[in-house]
């Protein structure tokens, strides 16, 4: 049997090769993590996108109803009231700048 000798620099050189191994193997581990992360966010706003347009939908085939059908008084106000304030609270809630003064510390 014989046995393995290696040599200092042998013994350096194969751990660095070992460094290096693990650093590309991270390197492409956050890369595919990246890559996954920003495919989720794609998928996210196309699902909020389909979301949006079957809620829309259905609000304005149901305006569209009232409104065929029996659009007189108080009924044709609700139907087209009701979602115009969802629609301004969402749309002031997005559109309104909030900022938080913070005080300022004494050195």
């Amino acid at each position: 049997m014989t046995t393995i000798s290696l040599s200092a620099v042998e013994i350096m050189a194969g751990l660095g090769v070992l460094v290096v191994l693990f650093m590309v193997w991270r390197a492409g581990s956050r890369r595919a993590k990246a890559a996954a992360e920003a495919a989720r966010s794609g998928a996210r706003f196309m699902s909020l996108a389909g979301r949006v347009l079957f809620t829309a939908g259905l609000i304005v085939a149901a305006q569209w109803l009232v409104i065929t059908q029996a659009g007189t008084g108080w009924l044709l106000l609700a139907v087209l009231g009701v979602p115009a304030l969802f629609a301004s609270y969402t749309l002031t809630r997005a559109l309104t700048v909030t900022t938080r003064d913070m005080p300022r510390r004494r050195r």
